[in-house]
């Protein structure tokens, strides 16, 4: 599937006809994450397979649905699960519910994953605000016929996550008594979990953590001019930094360990936008 203007519009006007009030904030909702959108008050929820184009979300921990409603007086919609490079998907269909966010005339939009840690001073459970992010994936959603109606041909990249949004996600988690960190995320294609030897080739090029999404999304969400926002929870140490095997269970795990403090944020970040 392509992330054509014409099914990019499809997809926008069938949310608009379904979600009253328009939204001026996304946020896309990590691996076990999802919960958050269970707290939006005078929700409309759309489950994916209801609207036009949008790729289903078929990983464990991700819905799969898209909720508008209100949290802290805002307006905010909320996608409960996305698409994923490993699943076989091209980056013009991972990128393509981010797109719809842009063309609904969203402002801005939070990007939230699980990653592994990296950084050894890193915790389970840790929180980390996105400073900036490596692509490792060797593809970028950009490439190809450019549209202009979505952006420039050569978008900067310079700041893809807002330093304004940064500066407020510390003020929320202050405000919240919620514990955030900083650091560089690395997107690696998956879906196999990375060697030691890759974690430890990682760390040397100053990555903090690395997940499987997030990147393509960010990219995508610049060229339309989007504000972005990136975080990361943290559900386990990568591999050779403990002796014990991944498994994605655990990471289900840890997202519902930290439930409480992620929603805060969030909720704290948004009544500060």
């Amino acid at each position: 599937m392509a992330s054509s203007w014409d099914q990019v519009e499809e997809a926008a006007a069938a949310v608009r006809r379904r979600c009253g009030a328009l939204p001026d904030t996304a946020i896309v909702l990590g691996s076990g994450l999802g919960d958050f959108a269970d707290t939006l008050l005078d929700a409309v929820a759309m489950p994916y397979g209801e609207l036009p184009h949008w790729p289903a979300a078929k990983v464990v921990g991700h819905p799969g649905r898209l909720v508008i409603g209100t949290t802290a007086g805002k307006r905010v919609a909320a996608l409960a699960g996305r698409a994923h490079v490993y699943e076989g998907h091209s980056l013009a269909t991972v990128v393509f519910a981010v797109r719809v966010m842009g063309r609904l005339g969203v402002k801005r939009v939070i990007l939230t994953n699980a990653a592994g840690g990296i950084n050894t001073g890193f915790a389970e459970g840790a929180l980390m605000i996105v400073d900036d992010h490596m692509n490792l994936i060797a593809d970028n959603p950009l490439v190809g016929e450019n549209d202009e109606r979505f952006g420039p041909r050569f978008p900067d990249m310079t700041e893809v996550y807002s330093k304004r949004l940064r500066a407020i996600a510390d003020e929320a988690a202050a405000a919240r008594g919620v514990a955030v960190t900083h650091g560089i995320y690395a997107i690696w294609p998956g879906p196999s979990y990375e060697t030691p030897a890759e974690i430890r080739f990682l760390r040397m090029a100053g990555a903090d953590a690395v997940g499987m999404s997030t990147v393509p999304e960010a990219i995508a969400a610049r060229h339309m001019g989007l504000e972005v926002l990136g975080i990361s929870c943290i559900t386990n140490l990568a591999a050779g930094v403990l002796p014990e095997p991944l498994d994605h269970n655990h990471i289900l795990d840890t997202t519902t360990r930290v439930r409480g403090a992620f929603i805060s944020l969030i909720e704290g970040i948004i009544e500060r936008i």
